[in-house]
């Protein structure tokens, strides 16, 4: 019998982080997936390094890659250094990649990776998100919704 799946994923380091996503999308389902790193992208990782933020996911047969995300080399890195912009294989199950292809093809969905970060072992992990895009007047009430819990905060704050 399968062990049971945390309910949020075991974050201990977070080293990239896409604020822009939950903005810019509906967020409807949150997969964790392993990354295949080379070793001076582990380091580079480790050290703080590496960005997401204009990075997304697509699926190619039965793999799924993550695509435009940016590690930088690593400074005491040797010739056989990595490049910082090539696409990386993500680890998920297979389950999961049709799931993913199904709603990307189909539903016309998006795949963005919200975060990488590394868990309690140790490995680098990505959190990715099926994604609907928001159009502009979507992102205007998310913007007001935003204000006014802004707004009712101060207000309790004040009274009580």
């Amino acid at each position: 019998m399968a062990r049971p799946r945390p309910v949020t994923f075991d974050k201990k380091k977070i080293v990239a982080e896409n604020r822009r996503a939950r903005f810019d999308y509906f967020i409807e389902d949150v997969f964790e997936a392993g990354i295949a790193l080379q070793g001076t992208e582990v380091k580079a990782l480790r050290g703080g390094e590496g960005s997401i933020a204009e990075s997304y996911a697509e699926v190619k047969g039965n793999q799924v890659f993550l695509v435009n995300s940016n590690i930088p080399e690593y400074s005491h890195g040797n010739r056989q250094n990595h490049e910082p912009k090539r696409p990386r294989k993500l680890l998920l199950h297979e389950r999961e990649i049709h799931k993913m292809h199904s709603a990307v093809s189909r539903q016309g969905m998006t795949l963005v990776p919200l975060m990488v970060y590394f868990n309690s072992q140790g490995r680098a992990k990505i959190e990715l998100a099926l994604a609907k895009g928001k159009q502009n007047h979507d992102k205007r009430e998310t913007i007001k919704d935003r204000d006014w819990k802004r707004d009712q905060q101060r207000i309790m704050r004040d009274k009580g």
